[in-house]
């Protein structure tokens, strides 16, 4: 190992204490930095400011420990030991480094893409293992790892563990395929034909996570997306059509009322939120039930969630319109009519029970 004088030991130390102080210095410095990205609204400066910071301290430390090495004046093959390790930890470093600010870069890209509900973890996920399996075979080459029997027998294993986990990996395709063709995106409501419901929340390696109107959340496996029938409440566009269904007294004028009908229907558009204001307003008269008039007003929201207060607020106005006007509510009623000939049947069989010396229906005694 050749002679160590306290000399070279020392200076030794002494540059690794100075490598450990620049290290503290840099951590405290990339913490304010990275302090001040976050006050900024632009997400590149925030990634960057994380890669500074996860690299500062390790890097430092490394570049002490290789500069120390070289003061010590350390004997060739044990210098050329130490080269190696140095370099595998800071390629190793570097990668992990890497892999998360390429994975925080494909998630801002698909959160700025989506809006504020996208959270896509699953190309994340997949940039993220790309990115290590590289690094780590980078680090093996240089520590003179022969990469090509490990990539023969990766091939083999991995296609081992592709039989043992199909349905993970079906699931993972799926998930891939679902974003790949714009089926369903994060924010979107959607509705399964086995019954399940809500707003897609995220989409990850193996599953869907969906937010019920009851904020619940359901979790359901990517590969029933590709085997039912799904319907999608955000495409083509977001705002869809509203049915709200009510009856009417057979005495009102119909014309009238549907101007009633229209009248309230262009103000809940305007002033109720998640109402389409330049939508048009749409009456149809559809059935005769035994007492009323049966109608559906056709009316306009921005999304999905927004129809239930849209009902609520057109309900209300209209039942208050109805009573402002003095238009009679559609109370059920039930007429019944006799005709001549069933009194005077009722009359004569009344008489009989008389003269056969039955007591008549109407409690007097028989004559």
């Amino acid at each position: 190992m050749g002679d160590l004088s306290w000399e070279r030991v020392i200076a030794a130390g002494i540059v690794l204490a100075s490598a450990l102080a620049i290290a503290v210095f840099l951590r405290l410095l990339t913490a304010r930095l990275f302090k001040r990205a976050g006050d900024t609204r632009w997400a590149w400066d925030d990634l960057g400011a994380r890669l500074i910071k996860d690299l500062a301290v390790p890097v430092s430390v490394l570049l002490g420990l290789w500069i120390s090495a070289k003061v010590l004046q350390l004997p060739r093959g044990t210098l050329d030991v130490t080269a190696k390790v140095l370099t595998a930890v800071t390629i190793l470093v570097i990668t992990l480094a890497l892999a998360r600010l390429i994975a925080s870069s494909v998630a801002s890209v698909a959160l700025a893409r989506q809006g504020v509900a996208g959270n896509v973890t699953i190309f994340a996920n997949i940039t993220r293992v790309i990115v290590l399996g590289l690094g780590i075979l980078v680090m093996l080459g240089s520590l003179g790892v022969s990469i090509t029997p490990l990539l023969g027998a990766a091939g083999i294993g991995g296609l081992a563990v592709a039989l043992a986990l199909q349905d993970t990996l079906a699931n993972l395709f799926a998930g891939v395929h679902v974003l790949a063709a714009k089926t369903i995106e994060p924010g979107d409501y959607i509705k399964l034909a086995t019954g399940q419901e809500g707003y897609v929340v995220d989409i990850n390696w193996r599953n869907t996570s969906i937010r019920t109107l009851s904020d619940n959340i359901e979790v359901i496996p990517n590969m029933r997306f590709s085997d039912t029938i799904l319907t999608n409440y955000h495409r083509p566009a977001q705002d869809m059509s509203i049915l709200v269904y009510a009856k009417v007294a057979y005495e009102i004028d119909l014309d009238r009322f549907e101007d009633l009908l229209m009248e309230v229907g262009h103000e809940v558009m305007k002033e109720v939120p998640g109402g389409v204001a330049d939508s048009d307003i749409f009456i149809r008269f559809d059935d005769f039930n035994d007492a009323t008039v049966g109608f559906h007003v056709i009316l306009r929201c921005s999304e999905f969630g927004d129809q239930f207060r849209i009902k609520h607020e057109y309900l209300k106005r209209l039942h208050r319109a109805i009573r402002e006007e003095g238009i009679a509510p559609p109370y059920w009623q039930h007429r019944v009519v006799l005709d001549e000939t069933a009194r005077s049947g009722e009359a004569t069989r009344s008489g009989e029970a008389t003269r056969s010396g039955e007591p008549a229906r109407n409690g007097e005694p028989a004559v």
